[in-house]
């Protein structure tokens, strides 16, 4: 087994790191200062493609082409990227893919948090160095973002809105002017071109650090949609699964595309508040119950059917998790969970096993 092989989740670079060389070698539109892709050629590198050499490049995000390429627009200009939308719209796996393409480096990330301190998007310091030395450039211990900086490459910050808001407001001037003082050593980094920074927030945490218009200014925002169509998410997750299985030594479990489907029914019926021939108006529980929910209950299925099953994910293999999904909230959740069962699958034909499988854990 090779080294990458007995990794558990590699980085988009290194997992798609053919995928980009193809890209790269085909690629003959002209590119910004110090990116790895054209930004077609990162369109290209999102969406999937065929190209010109034979090379089939395989798609990362589905959806809207637009939206992809307001995106990478944005992050050929001075401005930052912000990707939002409620959980589970792969805010973090567009950012991830997106520095990959443009930079050949997504590990330049700050983990947004409510305790984040400013020194994690500026620097900080060496204590033993400081206290023996004083303030030198040894000393120094640069943050990601100053990395990003000093490299010319793309910086990601997640949850931005969870992150202080004093603490926030340090990337006004490093937005605006692209210069992050260090007056310690009476010096500055200035950006190289190539640098940006693309922030991701979940409009579910609106209120939670609400941004100031100063930094909201420096900042284009995305918005990254849940799925339109049932078989828009069917197909999302029945490729990540598929992707996810190999990462987890899972390949040979089955998972039937039509269970895919009715779970995939079942989430956006409860998400959406109504039943898909739109017949039923239904109450919607607390959860978000968005797609990479649908992709977690699955994975956790096939890992009940390899190793407590017969290698093929059955509805008993997925009630369990669907069911602690729903119910988030016992009292409220509950009992919406309990009319969804009893007024839309336990009459749905052909739905039985799963009435019957989701009834006996409530």
């Amino acid at each position: 087994m090779t080294e990458n092989n007995n990794i558990l989740r590699l980085n988009a670079e290194m997992a798609y790191a053919e995928e980009l060389e193809a890209l790269k070698k085909a690629d003959n539109s002209p590119k910004p200062t110090n990116w790895l892709l054209s930004p077609s050629a990162v369109v290209t590198y999102l969406l999937g493609g065929k190209l010109s050499n034979g090379a089939v490049i395989e798609p990362k995000y589905f959806g809207n082409k637009q939206v992809i390429e307001i995106a990478v627009a944005t992050l050929a200009t001075d401005r930052a990227l912000l990707l939002i939308g409620v959980p589970g719209t792969a805010k973090t796996w567009v950012s991830e893919h997106l520095a990959a393409a443009i930079s050949g480096d997504s590990s330049l990330l700050v983990q947004g948090t409510a305790g984040l301190d400013e020194n994690l998007l500026r620097y900080g310091w060496n204590y033993a160095r400081l206290l023996a030395e004083g303030p030198s450039e040894a000393a120094l211990v640069p943050s990601p973002i100053m990395k990003a900086m000093q490299a010319g490459k793309i910086a990601r910050l997640e949850e931005l809105t969870r992150i202080p808001s004093d603490v926030q407001d340090t990337l006004i001037t490093l937005l605006s002017e692209k210069i992050l003082p260090i007056p310690e050593l009476n010096t500055a980094v200035q950006a190289r071109r190539g640098f940006n920074i693309i922030a991701t927030a979940n409009t579910r945490d609106k209120g939670v650090n609400e941004l100031s218009s100063a930094l909201r200014r420096r900042f284009n925002t995305v918005l990254l949609g849940l799925p339109k169509t049932l078989e828009e998410e069917v197909s999302i997750v029945a490729n990540r699964v598929q992707k996810l299985g190999k990462s987890l030594e899972l390949q040979d479990v089955k998972t039937p595309i039509e269970e895919i489907r009715r779970l995939v029914t079942i989430f956006r019926e409860l998400r959406n508040g109504i039943t898909e021939d739109g017949q039923n108006k239904l109450k919607s529980p607390s959860g978000t119950l968005s797609t990479a929910e649908v992709i977690s209950v699955i994975n956790n299925g096939m890992a009940m059917a390899a190793y407590f099953g017969d290698g093929q994910v059955k509805p008993n293999d997925l009630a369990a998790v669907l069911t602690g999904t729903v119910i988030q909230t016992h009292t409220q959740d509950r009992q919406i969970w309990l009319e969804y069962l009893e007024t839309v699958l336990r009459v749905r034909k052909d739905w039985t096993t799963w009435y019957e499988a989701c009834k006996a854990l409530v």
